[in-house]
């Protein structure tokens, strides 16, 4: 009986073996291709793309073998494959165990022509077994570029928008040079690529053109992430510089000033700006000079950090931030201090800043104040706040506030947390920033709509 027992077993994983060792020839058999196109956002010329993948599962009992795995452009293809840890552009006869699969891995390399504008580029993958054939489409945004690598720039220099700029390296314009952008201007840099003024920087865009700073990775998820490139430095030999109607985009640090300015200008004037997702300060500031009006940082880690003094005037700016996948907003929007710290001691230096017709907020839950102004020492400080709306349960008691408006919700237009979509206006009755500023100076907000002859909405945008 045992011995019956025991050839009954033998049998059954002979025959289980049998099973698993011959292959599905029927053309009804369960095949999954995971996905039936893979698309790559912009590519640069000459940079290559990030890999892409997709699987194909044999969801049967039984071995199947493709008969062909082919990318159809073959070696004229910008597209290069690797089957199961093969690259080739053809490969045939692979097997695929029962239950089991394999992965198909897909980059892209354009080369360089003489489009200025982006360009598609298209190709499949052919999959064959037992008499079907199935594709997968590839489709990909080729753009031209003019790549900079360790780019020094020592003399006045014109960039126009024709081609995007990608700094590879760093930037760095030399003191004495200066660089002008014109708008529509696009400028990627590499995740180690600084932006380094040392001379002056004119970056002014408009309305319908404006200049973009952004990282260079553009595919999904990297083109949203923050600390994508390290940002724009103004350091201290730098002078005159202005921004208009430009975007600093996914930063570590987008917009960094550092030490005053050789004239009696300010240092950087920003005006109808977007500073958005830097992973630390949005505008950090040491003891320099900065006029700006109708800016909009936003959902930075810092949005605005000024530190050991300077002379500053923010005209209706909006400094928002909320938590998000990114980032948790656990810092104040806003921190003012007059001082920095040498081998433990406060530093302390002169300082004015006035905030006038400006919006400081942010969700509640880590921040109690979004304000923070601290003073240390007896050198010589002025921090007024007119008519400005902010969010803190104490009061900045080192400044001066004239028609503050406190907590109470802006009632910005749109916070969706969940789809990353923001609209920092605010036209919505009751909002208590609509003409609650103070009459400026300032005729256009951030959209480049007119604001009234009489009392303005407080911060970058007027409701119309």
């Amino acid at each position: 009986m045992k011995r019956l027992i025991s050839c009954l077993a033998f049998l059954v994983v002979l025959l289980t073996a049998c099973k698993k060792e011959s292959f599905i020839n029927s053309a009804d058999a369960r095949v999954n291709i995971s996905t039936d196109s893979l698309r790559f956002d912009t590519v640069f010329t000459s940079v290559g793309s990030i890999t892409q993948s997709f699987k194909i599962s044999n969801d049967n009992d039984q071995k199947l073998r493709l008969s062909q795995v082919k990318l159809m452009g073959g070696s004229n293809s910008p597209f290069r494959i690797n089957i199961n840890g093969v690259a080739a552009n053809e490969l045939s006869n692979i097997d695929i165990a029962a239950e089991d699969s394999i992965y198909v891995f897909v980059s892209v390399t354009v080369d360089p022509s003489t489009a200025n504008l982006p360009f598609i580029l298209s190709d499949s993958i052919s999959i064959q077994y037992n008499g079907n054939q199935r594709w997968v489409q590839l489709e990909a945004y080729g753009q031209n570029a003019r790549f900079i690598n360790a780019g020094l720039i020592n003399s006045n220099t014109l960039w126009d928008a024709t081609k995007p700029y990608v700094i590879l390296d760093f930037l760095n314009v030399a003191p004495g040079a200066s660089l002008t952008i014109l708008p529509g201007t696009k400028i990627y840099a590499h995740a180690n690529a600084p932006i380094i003024i040392d001379g002056t920087l004119n970056a002014t865009g408009s309305v319908s053109a404006p200049i973009s700073f952004s990282g260079d990775r553009l595919d999904a998820p990297y083109r949203n992430y923050p600390a994508s490139w390290p940002g724009i430095i103004f350091r201290s030999s730098s002078l005159n510089n202005h921004m208009q109607f430009v975007k600093v985009l996914n930063a570590y640090q987008a917009v960094i000033v550092d030490q005053p300015a050789t004239n009696a200008n300010p240092k950087l004037v920003i005006d109808q700006c977007i500073i958005d997702n830097a992973y630390d300060a949005g505008i950090f500031a040491r003891n320099t000079s900065i006029a700006a009006s109708n800016v909009l940082i936003s959902n930075c880690a810092n949005n605005i950090s000024i530190q050991a003094g300077g002379s500053y005037n923010f005209i209706h700016c909006t400094a928002a931030s909320y938590s998000n996948n990114f980032l948790l907003h656990k810092t104040p929007v806003l921190s003012v201090s007059n001082f920095t710290l040498q081998n433990g001691s406060p530093v302390s230096s002169n300082l004015q800043a006035n905030f006038t017709n400006c919006i400081f907020w942010g969700d509640a839950g880590f921040v109690d104040n979004e304000v923070i102004v601290r003073k240390e020492g007896s050198a010589p400080f002025s921090v007024s706040f007119n008519n400005s709306l902010f969010r803190a349960q104490n009061e900045p008691t080192a400044a001066t506030l004239i028609n503050v408006i406190r907590n109470q919700e802006p009632l910005f237009d749109s916070i969706d947390v969940s789809n990353r979509y923001f609209d920092f206006r605010h036209t919505k009755s009751p909002a208590p920033g609509i003409n609650a500023g103070l009459v400026s100076s300032i005729s256009k907000d951030l959209d480049n709509n007119n604001r009234p002859v009489g009392l303005p909405d407080m911060g970058c945008f007027e409701k119309q």
